[in-house]
């Protein structure tokens, strides 16, 4: 049966009536960096308030008695005078990302990741189209924001050439995308910035503790095989079904995706041979039981400089296929030309910057105050006296967590909010801080897709137009909304099966302490 652009549009008034009050609230939020700033002006308040009514906690591991620190006096303005600019050097998520930045910068500058992508799709076999875009899709997360930008649009084009409709090609890859965004078998930025965040949350119950990149990596190697395959079923059983055949006469022309040039070919067997050696190097450094990148007092993995350096090492990565390719196309013939990619990579990062100038104050500002301790141990004992200290607890948080993230476009702006007060506490319940981590992740993708505080959203719009011109909002949601409900199911039942087991989430990573 054939679908017209009626078929995906919403024609529900109470439906659109619904939408337009969303899009019209939510394009009312600030930018995330505003939002903390209210928050932290929020904060002072509070803690002038409670202090002054002389609310305290009793810490439950050490029986201390916990006082508010008010922001609004000397005490405060002195801290955060001193603390200032030492609370941002110090966040731990700066660092990481710009350093895995400049790997990064190179390899997508010099058109590796770009041509990568072009030379996997373009080389599936018919039958594993959908279950390729999909897989490829989720892991194309390396690229940060550049996956968003470079694969729907190319998953569509390539729907088109096969005779396929065009949009489910490009809503499998975005809901994959978007919708599972934390999933990966590598380790991404993601893994870097939400650890970070963590680790900053971990130190009002325990300063020496940390999280490192690599402790979601077995739940979130698991979750892209798993959602590859429900992702693939639900395209291709009911997504692909409900919307037709497509008519050719609504696309442009020429929207095909080109072949790779004999020399992107031969640059990209360089850049495998370079891949490889590489790899070898780091193997041979870390399995043998002496090896350099071992634990120098076990011999073991945990603990190792394979582990801590999985920034540094994965940087070193991205360096040497970037330059590999880079060179052998001719886009980078000196040093100058490598420096450059960085550079233009590091100026993307600038909204990055300053909001977490921001996310940095606020964070330091609610430990210094003992707000976090003070939430943290009442939430604590509160959810003790309703008996809800498990499964249902967590899930919870996940909704919680969820519904914050359908009000902001920054997923690790909501976790750096929450994890000050849900990683104590759930601390002093006797779970992992990791295994908060993984349920925050778990619980918040699911409905990114639908969310229209999203930057993105022109860009999708503009995507789905190329091949249905008289397209809006509602097409997009409505085209979106079955991702968005499957996901959220997906990830739920993911993380309770995960539970039920008790298997870790990261390499020597329980769930409970």
């Amino acid at each position: 049966m054939k679908h017209t652009a009626a078929a995906v549009a919403v024609s529900d008034d109470t439906r659109g009536s619904f939408l337009k009050w969303l899009e019209r609230v939510g394009n009312k939020l600030p930018n995330p960096a505003i939002l903390f700033l209210i928050f932290f002006m929020v904060l002072a308040l509070c803690s002038y308030v409670l202090q002054l009514a002389g609310v305290t906690a009793v810490n439950l591991k050490t029986n201390e008695i916990i006082h508010i620190r008010s922001l609004i006096s000397a005490e405060g303005l002195d801290w955060l005078l001193t603390n200032l600019i030492k609370n941002y050097i110090n966040f731990p998520p700066l660092g990481m990302i710009i350093v895995l930045t400049f790997g990064l910068g190179v390899a997508s500058e010099t058109g590796l990741l770009q041509t990568l992508i072009h030379h996997s799709m373009h080389n599936i076999p018919r039958k594993y189209v959908t279950l390729a875009v999909v897989f490829i899709s989720l892991m194309s997360h390396i690229a940060s924001d550049a996956a968003i930008v470079i694969m729907p649009p190319l998953a569509a084009m390539l729907f088109y050439s096969m005779g396929r409709h065009p949009l489910v090609g490009f809503a499998c890859s975005l809901a994959a995308i978007y919708s599972g965004f934390t999933a990966n078998i590598l380790i991404v930025t993601t893994d870097v910035l939400l650890s970070g965040i963590t680790t900053q949350a971990i130190r009002t119950i325990d300063a020496t503790m940390t999280v490192t990149p690599i402790d979601n990596w077995y739940f979130m190697s698991f979750a892209v095989f798993y959602l590859t395959a429900v992702t693939t079923f639900i395209t291709e059983k009911f997504v692909e079904p409900r919307m037709g055949v497509y008519d050719p006469a609504h696309a442009q022309e020429n929207l095909t995706i080109p072949d790779v040039s004999p020399e992107e070919k031969k640059a990209l067997r360089h850049t495998l041979i370079a891949a490889v050696l590489y790899l070898a190097v780091v193997f041979l450094m870390a399995f043998p039981d002496n090896g350099l990148l071992r634990n120098s007092q076990t011999h073991s993995l945990l603990g190792s400089p394979l582990l801590r350096g999985v920034i540094p090492l994965l940087c070193g990565f991205l360096l040497t296929v970037g330059l590999t390719y880079g060179v052998s196309i001719g886009k980078i013939k000196n040093a100058d030309d490598m420096i450059h990619c960085m550079t233009n990579a590091v100026k993307g990062l600038s909204g990055f910057l300053v909001m977490a100038f921001f996310i940095a104050q606020f964070i330091a500002a609610f430990a210094w105050t003992n707000m976090s301790t003070m939430i943290a141990m009442k939430g604590a004992l509160f959810l003790k006296d309703v008996g809800m200290t498990g499964l249902p607890a967590l899930i919870c948080f996940m909704l919680f967590g969820q519904l914050l993230g359908l009000f902001t476009s920054s997923g690790s702006a909501v976790w750096a909010l929450l994890s000050t007060v849900f990683v104590p506490m759930f601390m002093l319940l006797g779970y992992h801080p990791a295994f908060i981590q993984a349920a925050f992740r778990a619980g918040d993708g699911a409905l990114n897709t639908v969310a229209l505080v999203n930057p993105f959203l022109p860009l999708f719009l503009e995507i789905i137009r190329r091949y249905k011109k008289d397209s809006g909002i509602g097409t997009y949601l409505s085209l979106m909304m079955p991702y968005a409900m499957a996901f959220l199911v997906m990830w739920y039942a993911l993380f309770i099966f995960w539970y039920l087991t008790g298997w870790p989430v990261g390499p020597g990573i329980p769930q409970r302490l």
